[in-house]
């Protein structure tokens, strides 16, 4: 979350000072697990142009030739550098599985592709599918769990300013307010929605379509849903600017995670990475963030979230007392 006369993250990062701290390395063991089969893994908020987290995209590591991995959004800006860190992931696990960020979706001044909006999009999905990367235009591929088969549905939703700063009953006294607090998002000025009139527009028309799929899905089988924003307004109570959560999801996915057969919800966005409960089912937002951020909590969690098989006792407890996020989201 910015002021909205900040500059774009990698226009910004030269000045970010070179980490001294040595980046954890994930390990690189072959071994695998019970009955051969690997994990199901996450992440997300990679940020690989920003300068100090380029050697954290360059550490991670499965720890079995079967792991899979959820890339939940926010790779880099510019495909140039998508395609170097999916690249590079796509090479180590068996599946990666990809959704959009707000940050693929730029367009800068500086970028040379062009492409706005839906354009953009399908640019990228193409470039996944070259790399051999799963995107949500593709069928949900099944993970061979221990206790069978569960589906990955990446989503791509956007948002629709229904997530509305505190006192307000409309997107235009929601954005209203964000503008005079000086906190508005760089979506604003660089993510556009064509063909789309609005984002808010283009995120209905990607809503409806997912939950049209999810809808058609096999009820016995268990779903995993990744995206990059929270399907549900509750993560975003302990930000630190609570008008930013315009830019963090819509009310129209706030029973999915109960409509249908969820095992668990992956997300990231928030720059905040814990583990927290809806419902009985359990919510991971998985991303690394800003030096800035990552710096002062460290990972506690690891580099990589087991999402599948669940182990309980495998991270700490989560903070629920504050938030940690305070940068360009």
């Amino acid at each position: 979350m910015t002021a909205s006369s900040d500059p774009a993250p990698q226009e910004s990062a030269s000045r970010e000072p070179v980490s001294k701290d040595p980046v954890p390395r994930e390990s690189t063991s072959k071994e695998t697990g019970p009955q051969g089969a690997g994990r199901l893994l996450a992440v997300s908020d990679l940020h690989a142009a920003v300068t100090d987290n380029r050697p954290i995209v360059e550490s991670l590591h499965p720890t079995s030739d079967a792991d899979w991995l959820i890339v939940a959004g926010d790779v880099a800006e510019r495909p140039e550098d998508i395609r170097w860190a999916l690249g590079l992931l796509a090479d180590r696990f068996a599946k990666v599985i990809w959704t959009p960020g707000n940050h693929e979706l730029w367009t800068l001044d500086k970028d040379p592709v062009r492409l706005r909006g839906q354009a953009r999009y399908d640019h990228l999905v193409e470039l996944c599918r070259e790399l051999g990367v799963l995107t949500p235009e593709d069928p949900f591929p099944l993970w061979p769990g221990p206790d069978g088969p569960v589906a990955i549905a990446p989503l791509f939703l956007l948002y629709d300013y229904t997530f509305r700063a505190p006192g307000t009953h409309t997107k235009e006294e929601s954005l209203a307010v964000a503008h005079k607090s000086g906190i508005v998002c760089n979506d604003e000025y660089l993510l556009h929605p064509d063909p789309y009139p609005t984002r808010d527009d283009w995120c209905r028309a990607r809503v409806a379509e997912t939950e049209r799929r999810l809808a058609a899905h096999d009820p016995e089988i268990p779903l995993v849903l990744a995206g990059h924003w929270p399907l549900v307004r509750e993560p975003t109570s302990i930000m630190w600017y609570p008008e930013f959560a315009q830019w963090c999801g819509t009310e129209l996915t706030a029973d999915w995670h109960r409509r249908f057969n969820v095992t668990a919800v992956v997300y990231g966005h928030l720059h905040i990475p814990r583990t927290t409960w809806y419902d009985g089912v359990r919510f991971e937002e998985v991303s690394i963030g800003y030096p800035r951020e990552w710096r002062e909590r460290g990972h506690p969690r690891g580099l990589l979230r087991q999402i599948l098989p669940y182990e309980p006792e495998s991270a700490p407890p989560a903070r629920t007392d504050t938030a940690t996020s305070g940068g360009t989201l």
